[in-house]
């Protein structure tokens, strides 16, 4: 499998360069060269598998270059060996509606599915062998300690964390700042996530500062996290019968829904990926009226969607604007030196084909959370609230799929707020709650990171 930039499709990596890069030497995004169609017989074989061996099958699509399939079910075994749920994930009925729980990892959230599998990946492919591996990632809250879950301790890597100060909850701030080990480096930046996401993209984009450390990454711009989250796509259809189905997908970065998205793309039955936002609508607003415009970020209850630079819309784009390298290029360019870009009447109806888009309020958040508890005695996390709110706009939840996100414990001053309920720390959780915390507070400037890790490596 060779892999291409979202901007120059003469590019020619293979996986191991991508996994290791993250970002293309371009600015752009890497995709693979062809994404494989399944047959419906070969998607009836893979109904019969569990969720680790379907995720060798689907994987060894992308990485089959630099990975053997004994390899990876190496890797997808011990990744998910420690879930709570043996199959990984669960599907449960709530009220009207199939609720897909993802959060049944390490750190509770749904970013453990793909992190678990990525920590492996650096063993096995032995990318820190011959030199260290210096990880630095931004996150709005679950990435980071998915990310530390999966690289703490790992031989010749460290792992340099940027976090919004003082915008993510205080359960996923512990979850990342009492591990202390030697390896994990807490930042919390005096910013947004935008402005970190900004920060670990310049980064990359200095070649000789990237080359010097070697520098690798994990957020959602890696496309192997991408690979690792169509898996769910594939395990809800087949859990629930083979039929034609729909998701809502509570997402800032566009990765989890764009995850979906290539799920369609290799042949799964689905009808619409339905983007569920906060106020942070940028998606929202580039899927109905087709301009991509960042505003300024909110503040809100789902803090782990307060974005507005949503990276992987740009591999959407990619098919959009059905695979012109230069003309993404080009709207990128547009939304660096003028603020946005905008879509013609014909791309927004192809990006409505497989997508609805819908804006979910702090205040309706609130009401969902304490309208399912009240109706089900069940608690659902903001972000998954708004899964469920988008659903209620589109009018419609026959044959739809929620996408839980996250333990609603995660965010606790919520739901405390929306049901009146104080909820037991999981015992996965418990351990952080009490102990110390270590974290540097650091300004908005790329030399001052820049001077930070150079002075922890």
């Amino acid at each position: 499998m060779n892999y291409l930039s979202t901007r120059d499709k003469s590019l020619n990596f293979n996986f191991r360069d991508i996994f290791l890069r993250g970002l293309a030497p371009d600015g752009g995004l890497f995709l693979p060269s062809k994404i494989r169609l399944y047959n419906k017989l070969e998607l009836e074989k893979l109904s019969k598998l569990s969720y680790a061996n379907l995720a060798t099958e689907i994987l060894f699509n992308f990485c089959s270059d630099n990975l053997s399939k004994d390899e990876l079910q190496s890797i997808t075994q011990d990744a998910y060996k420690n879930f709570e749920d043996k199959e990984v994930v669960t599907i449960k009925k709530v009220g009207n509606i199939n609720l897909l729980e993802l959060y049944h990892g390490p750190t509770l959230a749904f970013k453990d599915i793909a992190m678990q599998v990525i920590g492996n990946m650096y063993d096995q492919l032995k990318v820190a062998e011959e030199k260290p591996v210096n990880v630095v990632v931004a996150t709005s809250g679950d990435t980071g300690s998915a990310a530390i879950a999966a690289l703490n301790n790992r031989k010749n890597i460290k792992l340099f964390v940027l976090h919004p100060h003082n915008k993510i909850s205080n359960v996923q701030r512990k979850i990342m700042t009492t591990i202390g080990s030697k390896n994990i480096f807490n930042i919390a930046i005096e910013g947004s996530f935008d402005d970190c996401q900004r920060i670990v993209k310049d980064l990359f984009n200095e070649n000789d500062f990237r080359e010097k450390i070697n520098m690798s990454g994990v957020n959602s711009i890696n496309w192997a996290r991408i690979i690792c989250q169509i898996v769910y796509y594939f395990y809800a259809y087949f859990f629930l019968g083979k039929k034609k189905i729909s998701f809502s997908v509570p997402t800032g970065n566009f990765g989890d829904v764009y995850a979906g998205y290539v799920a369609k793309k290799m042949g799964l039955p689905i009808d619409k990926l339905i983007v569920a936002t906060n106020e942070n609508d940028i998606l929202q607003r580039a899927i109905n009226t087709g301009e991509y415009k960042p505003d300024k970020v909110k503040p809100s209850l789902s803090p782990s969607m307060d974005i507005q630079v949503s990276s992987n819309f740009e591999r959407l784009l990619f098919y959009i604007l059905k695979e012109d390298d230069e003309k993404v290029g080009s709207f990128m360019k547009s939304l660096k030196d003028e603020g946005f870009f905008k879509l013609n009447k014909e791309e927004i109806e192809e990006i409505k084909k497989d997508f609805k888009a819908e804006k979910i309020s702090d205040s309706e958040t609130l009401s969902i959370i304490k309208e399912i508890y009240d109706k089900e005695k069940f608690i659902v996390d903001p972000h998954t609230a708004t899964a469920f709110g988008a659903i209620n706009k589109t009018g419609n939840s026959k044959d739809i799929v929620a996408l839980g996100t996250a333990h609603p414990y995660k965010f606790l001053e919520t739901v405390k707020k929306a049901t009146g309920e104080n909820i037991d720390p999981p015992h996965q959780l418990k351990k952080f709650m009490d102990k110390d915390e270590k974290f540097d507070i650091i300004e908005n400037n790329n030399e001052k990171i820049k001077k930070y890790i150079l002075n922890k490596i």
